[in-house]
């Protein structure tokens, strides 16, 4: 993903559901981000238009994958599961030994790509947030 893809990727994102953006999921701080993480962030393509889009990144520690999405008619391609293993792969290349990643609970759809996909749900965590 390059800057130039964010304009696309965000009404990908906004049009999924199960994605939700947040008050720092805007184009200069989506900006920032590609560049603390160069090349852990991909898009889709088809006929040069973004089909899907995968953020990811990294806190020195641990990855993270954000905002995962394909365009509802090119589903069940395998779209999804490339964006994820490419990001995956460039994350362990960077040293990263564990990703994380947030999906809503009633996301039935995200839960069960991201069960076949070999992601485990997290017991004995909670997710806790705080605005700064």
């Amino acid at each position: 993903m390059r800057v130039c893809n964010i304009p696309a990727a965000r009404k990908l994102w906004t049009r999924s559901e199960g994605v939700e953006l947040a008050e720092d999921d805007r184009r200069a701080e989506l900006t920032e981000y590609l560049a603390r993480n160069p090349g852990t962030s991909y898009v889709a393509l088809s006929a040069g238009t973004i089909i899907g889009a995968v953020l990811a990144g990294h806190g020195n520690r641990r990855g993270f994958l954000y905002h995962l999405a394909v365009d509802s008619k090119h589903r069940g391609t395998g779209i999804g599961r490339e964006l994820v293993d490419r990001s995956l792969a460039m994350l362990k290349s960077m040293g990263m030994k564990r990703a994380l990643l947030l999906v809503a609970t009633n996301n039935r759809k995200g839960c069960s790509f991201w069960k076949k996909c070999g992601w485990e749900s997290l017991s004995f965590a909670k997710h806790m947030g705080i605005d700064l």
